[in-house]
């Protein structure tokens, strides 16, 4: 458990979906953790499982799902790169005339048995997005975060949602 923080709960998995407003356009949704600011109430994340839908075989085009799971609001799919980032999943067709293969790309969606957490979320929210590219219907993802509310003190909790806010 991380220090200054008190488990407030068991293990919850939270589950979600997203789907594009359009085919191959950006869309966002958040996830409210009803987490109580006057309580100093965190969500510590353990795990997170993204399962975009297979992107559309197009001939002689290359075809994508792009998916991304974030602490804060975005304005596209992120990578592992962006602070904020808790996982990633792409899934993409690369074809020519005649010829394709698929590729699936993700965060680990375990981490390792030595980490103990993989994020901290300190505001009530949490976003997922989702993009195709080259498809000709809908694309979405659907999943699964993992993890336990805690009590932080309120040092630790101050400094998690400034961190927070202040890189969104």
């Amino acid at each position: 458990m991380p220090v200054g923080l008190k488990q407030a709960s068991s293990v919850v998995s939270i589950g979600f979906s997203v789907p594009e407003s359009a085919a191959n356009t950006f869309s966002q949704g958040s996830v409210d953790l009803n987490l109580s600011p006057l309580d100093r109430e965190v969500f510590v994340v353990l795990a997170v499982n993204l399962d975009p839908e297979s992107p559309d075989l197009t001939d002689g085009a290359n075809s994508a799902t792009n998916c991304s799971l974030t602490t804060t609001s975005q304005t596209a799919v992120q990578s592992l790169a962006n602070s904020n980032c808790l996982s990633v999943a792409n899934e993409r067709i690369r074809a020519d005339v005649g010829v394709a293969v698929a590729f699936q790309t993700a965060s680990l969606e375990t981490p390792p048995a030595t980490l103990e957490y993989i994020g901290i979320i300190a505001t009530n929210d949490f976003f997922v997005q989702v993009q195709g590219a080259n498809n000709n219907l809908l694309k979405g993802v659907s999943g699964k975060m993992y993890g336990y509310r805690a009590i932080a003190s309120a040092d630790i909790y101050a400094a998690l949602v400034q961190s927070e806010v202040l890189s969104a």
